[in-house]
């Protein structure tokens, strides 16, 4: 199957129902998606498809032909994304980091639909991305920081 990852065309070999995490991880090589739970409820497994976060883990192979697939390693090709990379390395966001390409998934999705989100905006759209250190309240600094420098390009 051809499937399209970060602006890439690459072809896989893989049963239908196998996670996208795994082919990520396991074919081809790419570790920044991590495992978390295995059941969609911690967030660490975070990528995009077509834009839209969708959790790795529980997203068979077979549900993203035609989709592009988008994932931390390509994430700060887009202006929303490297925003928010910007914003984590500024105000030192991670504390073990196992958690943060999910969260920054998610937050970049947040800011690409919408640029000025409130702390309710920003609760709703993180909501299921998991923290065990506890940065929320930097997660949430960092978005407004990135939304703040996506705004100024506006």
């Amino acid at each position: 199957m051809e499937i399209s990852i970060n602006e890439t065309k690459i072809q896989v070999t893989a049963a239908a129902d196998t996670p996208l995490l795994w082919v990520l991880r396991d074919h081809l090589g790419m570790t920044g998606t991590k495992f978390g739970c295995g059941m969609a409820l911690c967030g660490a497994c975070t990528v995009h498809l077509d834009g839209q976060p969708a959790r790795g883990c529980v997203t068979p192979l077979s549900a993203i032909a035609g989709k592009k697939i988008t994932t931390i390693e390509g994430i700060g090709g887009t202006p929303a994304g490297k925003a928010v990379q910007d914003a984590w390395l500024a105000l030192n966001v991670p504390q073990c980091g196992y958690c943060q390409a999910g969260q920054i998934m998610s937050a970049a999705a947040l800011l690409k639909a919408n640029a000025k989100p409130s702390d309710d905006d920003i609760d709703a759209a993180m909501t299921g991305n998991i923290c065990r250190c506890g940065t929320y309240p930097r997660i949430r600094a960092a978005i407004k920081q990135a939304a703040g420098k996506l705004g100024a390009k506006e």
